[in-house]
């Protein structure tokens, strides 16, 4: 049978477990044969290992202590070794001897002054109270009475308030020692008790590290590539990581390969992953829907696949950030090298981008059985990343002058860095005389740098150009109105007929007018009164809101005073379309339907209370 002594980084070379016979089934895992028996072994939690040791120094052990963490990192390994620093017969001691019989107990779990109490199964208040008893009892034989419990959070409420005053004020011979993956669930007066302590994931280096110490001493072979994609899988645990490398060392009868783990796991192999990488940033759709269509047809898993894509993108990511800087990979020389080249075939906003698509639709596979449906829609939409815009690219667009016209999206930018590059082309452009796109209305052909005499004859090339400048929602809305003419000396007026109220009183807002003499005195030369008029000529009732009375009104014009509001119509040059009558007490909805901005539902009167409002606020959606 294999021993349970201790394990050292330097010497690992437990008794090899006996084959056949009835003592094959007292066969003890990897898991536990090559669990840590000093603060020396522990991997990846020198932080605690350090300051566990220095407090039994210094004489200054707490009397409760809470080790927090994911699983697999070393929690109920390193309160083992404290309960025998603290007991051994040579302590208490950084070292512990492992031979002496409490040494030797406590490693066997058979201490009889070392419980270890799983909160799950023993969460009720009955166990605590047994525990209360049992704390006045001065230890068997050891030096302490220790109280190990594993996922303490499992406790419930009034188990825990039984134990507070106990752990709080406990004899001078007992200890205990809490362990659990979800710390949030504890009270807090459960934490403000105990001394805690964060276990981190152990990184895939050292987990390889480690792992290439068990194969060698369990006299095995394994490809370091393997035991790369092992570390990798076991995503900071190192129990995982030991667990899954004995299943693939039975599997593979002593020999581990790279082609073991990907056919027992269901995962592709680098270059598969580099070839889908490279057909998304190629812009290649095709290719990556056939090889996934050929990854579903070998049998690899989709999540698996898409798992292994989130962490090329963030391998892209990184290289991206850090300037190149960045070469710690996980996979193979051939693969690591395509990494960097694709890299240098992206931007790192394009691929922050790739990423959000990514990880939502790992939450997405969590939702529908239909997973190769989800990874190919997701390949698809990588391939087009750089053709989709962003609304801040689209709002830099039109500050930028753009747009062509205010109803034509066709000139917006395809790609990430577009609005930069369209800087540096207009530079280029001003230096050798070409006219820009700021400088250019492509709908009629006129340019601001020649002024133009507005008569009957170029009235409508010149408010095309208006309507051009004015913008998208803008000018759409001045596009609604029935007529333009020119009346009387430099004025020109624009007329709506009844049906387009909304877009009358949008486009009537003294800044708006204002912007439409602008545009008239820089496309003319010379200075132009605006003005907006209703056609009457369907009789003084039309020219009104039928169903707006004067009470709606007044009310619509409070609605605009809110200051949260009066900042969506300011900052959206939006307009409020209606207000329901039972706008008054909950909650509102800003509703954006491309025509304006509608305000429905409750929550007026709360509304017009507030001084400061922010778009966290409750009634917001």
């Amino acid at each position: 049978m294999a021993k349970h002594g201790p394990a050292t980084t330097d010497d690992i070379v437990p008794e090899p477990p006996t084959s056949g016979g009835v003592e094959n089934a007292e066969y003890t895992v990897v898991a536990r044969r090559y669990r840590p028996q000093q603060f020396t072994q522990l991997v990846g939690q020198d932080a605690v290992a350090r300051s566990l040791a220095n407090a039994i120094q210094n004489d200054r052990v707490a009397h409760a202590y809470l080790f927090t963490g994911a699983r697999g990192v070393g929690k109920t390994s390193t309160a083992r070794i404290l309960a025998k620093c603290l007991n051994c017969a040579e302590g208490p001691t950084i070292s512990p001897c492992d031979r002496c019989p409490m040494c030797v107990a406590i490693t066997a779990g058979e201490d009889i002054d070392v419980q270890e109490i799983d909160g799950a199964s023993n969460r009720g208040i009955d166990e605590i109270r047994a525990i209360r008893q049992n704390v006045a009892v001065r230890p068997a034989q050891s030096r302490y009475k220790i109280y190990i419990i594993d996922e303490v959070h499992m406790l419930t409420g009034p188990a825990f308030n039984a134990l507070l005053k106990t752990l709080e004020e406990p004899p001078p011979h007992v200890k205990f020692i809490f362990a659990t993956t979800e710390v949030q669930k504890i009270p807090i007066t459960i934490l403000s008790r105990c001394q805690r302590f964060d276990f981190g994931t152990i990184t895939p280096a050292r987990i390889l590290n480690r792992l290439q110490e068990i194969v060698a001493a369990e006299g095995m072979n394994a490809e370091i590539d393997a035991l790369k994609l092992v570390a990798q899988r076991a995503h900071g645990s190192m129990r995982d990581a030991q667990s899954l490398l004995e299943q693939l060392l039975a599997a593979g009868d002593g020999q581990l390969t790279v082609e073991l783990i990907h056919s027992l796991l269901g995962t592709a192999t680098d270059d598969r992953v580099v070839a889908i990488a490279d057909g998304i940033l190629n812009h290649n759709p095709a290719t990556g829907l056939q090889l996934i269509a050929q990854a579903a047809e070998d049998g690899l898993q989709m999540g698996e696949l898409l798992d292994q894509l989130i962490e090329y993108w963030r391998y892209l990511m990184l290289i991206q950030a850090t300037n190149g800087q960045f070469r710690d990979f996980q996979l193979t020389v051939e693969a690591s090298e395509q990494v960097v080249a694709h890299a240098q075939m992206t931007t790192l906003d394009t691929v922050l981008a790739g990423l959000e698509i990514l990880t939502s639709a790992k939450n997405r596979m969590k939702l529908t059985g239909q997973h190769q449906v989800v990874l190919e829609m997701t390949v698809v939409r990588l391939c087009r990343l750089e053709e989709m815009l962003s609304v801040s690219q689209i709002i830099q667009w039109l500050k930028q002058g753009g747009a062509s016209s205010a109803g034509n999206l066709s000139n917006l930018p395809t790609r990430a860095g577009a609005v930069e590059n369209l800087k540096k082309n207009s530079l280029t452009a001003k230096n050798q005389g070409i006219p820009t796109p700021t400088e250019k209305i492509s709908s009629n052909g006129l340019n601001p740098s020649e002024k133009v005499e507005l008569n009957d004859a170029t009235l409508n090339r010149v408010w095309s150009s208006v309507k051009s400048q004015a913008g998208i929602m803008h000018g759409g809305e001045l596009g609604k109105a029935a007529s333009i003419a020119i009346r009387g000396p430099n004025t020109l007026v624009l007329t709506f007929s009844a049906h387009y109220n909304h877009s009358y009183d949008y486009c009537s807002d003294p800044k708006r007018v204002a912007k439409v003499e602008e545009h008239l005195r820089t496309l003319t030369g010379s200075s132009w009164n605006f003005r907006l008029e209703r056609d009457q000529s369907a009789g003084p009732e039309t020219a009104r809101t039928p169903s707006a009375g004067e009470e709606a009104r007044s009310h619509q014009e409070k609605v605009k005073q809110i200051p949260l509001v009066k900042g969506l119509l300011e900052v959206l040059e939006a307009r409020l379309l209606k207000v329901d009558d039972e706008f008054g007490s909950a909650v509102a909805t800003v509703v954006d339907d491309g025509d304006g901005v509608s305000l429905t539902g409750e929550g007026a009167s709360d509304l017009e209370n507030e001084e400061t409002m922010s778009e966290g606020d409750p009634f917001i959606e």
